[in-house]
């Protein structure tokens, strides 16, 4: 199961992400630019998304539609 970004990188565990598009965080205030880097992901059982750490956002999931390897 490969999981891969936008551009159809495969992404691994641990490797760092670039937002490519504003993103509005579900049940917060918070909006990610674009742009914002996103460091050491872990991958999940799907392979649509990512579970990822932001500074003022825990526990977030991103889907790789979003995302490019940095």
């Amino acid at each position: 199961m490969d999981v891969r970004d936008s551009n159809g990188t495969i992404l691994q565990e641990g490797d760092n992400v670039t937002l490519i598009k504003d993103l509005k965080v579900k049940g917060s205030t918070e909006t990610l630019k674009r742009g914002t880097m996103i460091k050491g992901i872990h991958l999940t059982d799907n392979p649509e998304e990512v579970d990822c750490r932001h500074a003022k956002i825990k526990g977030l999931v991103l889907r790789t539609e979003f995302l490019k390897k940095a």
